[in-house]
């Protein structure tokens, strides 16, 4: 995939997200908030130009590159129901992104190259793809050679203030988490306009 070597916070503020969004540790958001407020105050954007930040704003969210978010945008559109809505919730269901979800890893970049790195199972099966659609009955597990490894007991043990959404579950004797259903739009934890993005690639 290839780099934006721009720096996170830097980034969110450009496309008006919080940098919690991204998965950072409260001395990550504390440090950034007084600069990422600043940017409501920006001149106004032209028609397009908020249309392609929203566009902007999910890509960089999940680590998506344009070819693959033009293909989820394709299929959103030919399935049915609302287009934007199908658009998020899809991608929603990303295997590194219910990674994150799930609170085994700190943030999707993170969650993308173990990911990669072959640490996960779906259904007891080893999954490298990041991409990978997850659907309500699939169990995702850490890799039984895995979980000896410092980084993973950590995650097992993870703090249980971390939030799961209600579609997925986790089980921290097992280290596992369920899909229980499908992602719903109010899931979507970010602020969005997904009918700008339409907009966008319906011109």
């Amino acid at each position: 995939m290839a780099k934006n070597m721009q720096p996170i916070v830097k980034r969110c503020r450009a496309l008006g997200i919080s940098p919690a969004v991204m998965g950072y540790t409260e001395k990550s958001k504390a440090t950034s908030n007084k600069r990422f407020a600043s940017v409501q105050r920006r001149p106004k954007k032209s028609e397009y130009a908020t249309q392609l930040n929203e566009k902007q704003k999910v890509k960089f969210i999940y680590g998506i590159l344009e070819r693959q978010f033009r293909s989820y945008y394709e299929k959103a559109e030919r399935d049915p129901g609302i287009t934007g809505e199908v658009l998020l919730t899809t991608i929603e269901r990303r295997l590194d992104n219910v990674i994150f979800r799930l609170g085994l890893a700190n943030t999707r970049r993170e969650a993308r190259q173990l990911v990669n790195h072959g640490h996960f199972t779906v259904d007891g099966k080893r999954v490298n793809i990041p991409s990978f659609q997850v659907k309500p009955g699939m169990v995702i597990g850490i890799k039984e050679s895995s979980r000896s490894l410092p980084k993973f007991k950590a995650m097992m043990e993870k703090d249980a203030s971390h939030v799961v959404p209600k579609w997925l579950e986790y089980d921290a004797n097992k280290g596992e988490g369920k899909v229980v259903a499908m992602p719903a739009r109010d899931d979507i934890d970010y602020e969005v306009a997904e009918h700008l993005i339409v907009e966008l690639y319906s011109k």
